[in-house]
């Protein structure tokens, strides 16, 4: 008779769980990106500028930052497997309506409850692998997702591109529709989780509601100042004003409510404090950079959509090896600092060089830029999540684990926002200091002159691509400065990152998974090591002890009562032993 050893197991059960995790991120991802390339076709086509191109993106990371606390507070309260699945089913039917688009005002409505759907995604993969992997094996099967991250975000540009080059963009939106119902089928038959136990529910409809006005207004705010109206105006005063006086009312309304949204208490953990902070650079890094460095491809290298995405490659390169492989040594030895450390250092280098590239820098430069930027989002992102989740409260898991999705996500948000109002305000400026430049290329070009100057004064985003190689150099600098320039804004905030990282307790990862430390929470032992543990104990009997420096009978085993000892049971010692090891391990 054979026996299956525990490390084999485990494996065999956690693999056949993570296949459904693994079809609903593709599926997400792929969404995403197929049709990161073309956006810059899509916008020209419906006659979009380049508010409408930084709305588009923003329009599903607001909604996305938004829903993804909610989303998290909702994993708390019901079933798990039930929530991810209507998380596929709106991103995916979203994204499908979006196909029809005829307007970007359309295309931004729909591309808002796509966010919705997003957000879900984003935050219960997070909750649910936290409920079948511990914190200290989850780095083994971060390949998985590594792969399934490469292949969505290296297939899915390219694959939008030839899609839009061969049949037209809106194909890019219908794409993902067969992968979202292979994914709900097999999540149906795999993702098999433990049985929550029922309580009463309270939704804090309440906070949803302000927060929701809070980041909304904060990023009308910061996407229409300088633009649509001055930095200093009425506007801006009303929208800012709004904003935190929707932040202080949200705050009053979650230290009252007896279900929050967000449970303030997170934020007298430090390590939770210090990772949404961190969390917030990555954001904008991950986010931010990668918009615009398609616009940057496209427009200010003269590249087609299919060439932007073969041309961002490196930075996705950098991400799933800095990912698989960091996460693979922090399973084998349990130290996760110092990986983090580069990863913040990374992040700085990589945002900084990215903003002093021009149209004519060599690509190889421009490719290890982007390679160093994308390797300092892998080694941070995934792994702040996972610092957060080996010391929360089991009860309170899926707040936690939101929690830092939502202020990545919301720093993504605002960082594609501010870069992209930067963008649009440094191009504008371009555009007039050069209006001479122009003016005498496009006279070069005789008859076809007129219909080039029309294009460039419609205030759409142009086709770079299309235009002569006079004019094309003279626009694509324009870009090229103006994208940089963008760039040159995640620098400061990808310091505050590396000095909260710096600042982060180094706690040892559990081998517990959030299921386990539920059934263990009976002596409220199992996020803390022994000496924690037995100081929270109270005492249960008197122990004498000698002093044998004192009292000659020491040596005749006669006690003298000088102290008390606290003791448990031998079942309580047990688990205690049992958990330490899980906890303190590596």
């Amino acid at each position: 008779m054979t026996t299956t050893s525990p490390e084999t197991a485990a494996p065999r059960r956690v693999l056949p769980a993570l296949i459904g995790l693994l079809l609903g991120t593709f599926v997400s991802m792929l969404a995403s990106t197929v049709v990161s390339t073309s956006l810059p076709v899509i916008v020209h086509d419906l006659s979009g500028d380049q508010n409408a191109y930084t709305w588009v993106i923003t329009a599903t990371l607001l909604t996305t930052a938004i829903s993804t606390p909610i989303w998290g507070k909702l994993a708390d309260l019901f079933n798990r497997k039930v929530l991810i699945q209507v998380a596929i089913a709106i991103f995916v039917l979203a994204t499908a309506a979006a196909g029809f688009s005829q307007n970007t005002e359309m295309l931004i409505a729909f591309r808002a409850v796509q966010g919705l759907g997003a957000g879900g995604l984003a935050a219960l993969s997070q909750v649910i692998m936290a409920d079948i992997i511990s914190p200290r094996e989850r780095g083994r099967y971060m390949g998985l997702f590594g792969a399934v991250m490469a292949v969505a975000t290296v297939g899915g540009p390219l694959l939008g591109g030839v899609i839009t080059d061969a049949f037209g963009w809106r194909w890019n939106f219908f794409v993902a529709l067969p992968f979202a119902v292979a994914a709900l089928l097999i999540q149906q038959r795999t993702l098999h989780l433990p049985v929550r136990a029922k309580r009463k529910v309270k939704i804090d409809y309440v906070g949803i509601v302000l927060l929701s006005t809070a980041v909304s207004l904060l990023l009308i705010w910061v996407t229409n100042a300088g633009t649509s109206f001055d930095w200093a105006s009425l506007e801006t005063t009303l929208m800012v004003g709004g904003a935190v006086l929707a932040a202080v009312l949200f705050i009053v309304v979650e230290l009252r409510s007896s279900e929050p949204l967000v449970p303030l208490t997170l934020f007298r953990d430090a390590t939770f404090t210090l990772a949404t902070i961190a969390s917030i650079a990555t954001g904008l890094a991950m986010f931010g950079t990668s918009v615009f460095l398609s616009q940057y491809m496209q427009m200010a290298r003269g590249a087609t959509p299919t060439e932007a995405g073969v041309m961002t490659i490196p930075m996705i390169g950098g991400l799933l090896v800095a990912s698989i492989v960091v996460g693979a040594l922090i399973s084998r030895f349990g130290r996760w600092k110092p990986f983090l450390i580069a990863g913040g250092v990374l992040l700085i280098a990589g945002s900084f060089l990215l903003s002093t590239i021009h149209y004519d820098t060599n690509f190889a430069l421009v490719s290890l830029y982007m390679f160093l930027l994308g390797a300092g989002v892998g080694m941070t992102m995934q792994n702040l999540v996972l610092i957060v989740q080996n010391t929360a409260d089991p009860a309170q898991m899926g707040a936690a684990s939101s929690g830092v999705t939502f202020f990545r996500s919301l720093g993504g948000t605002i960082g594609v926002s501010v870069m992209g109002a930067a963008l649009a305000s440094m191009a504008t400026s371009l555009f007039t200091d050069r209006a001479a430049d122009l003016q005498a290329a496009i006279m070069g070009l005789g008859a076809n002159g007129a219909a080039v100057a029309q294009s460039l004064q419609s205030g759409t985003i142009p086709q770079v691509s299309a235009l002569p190689e006079s004019v094309r150099i003279i626009v694509e600098d324009i870009y090229a400065q103006s994208i940089a320039h963008s760039f040159l804004i995640a620098v400061p905030v990808a310091v505050v990152s590396l000095v909260a990282i710096l600042f982060l307790p180094n706690r040892p990862l559990t081998r517990m998974t959030t299921s386990e430390r539920v059934a263990a929470s009976e002596a409220d032992l199992a996020t803390v090591s022994v000496p924690a543990a037995m100081a929270t104990l109270s005492a249960t009997g008197s122990v004498r002890t000698l002093d044998a420096s004192t009292d000659p009978r020491a040596g005749d085993g006669a006690l003298a009562a000088t102290g008390s000892v606290r003791t448990v049971d031998a079942a309580t010692s047990r688990r205690t032993h049992r958990d330490a090891e899980m906890g303190e391990d590596g």
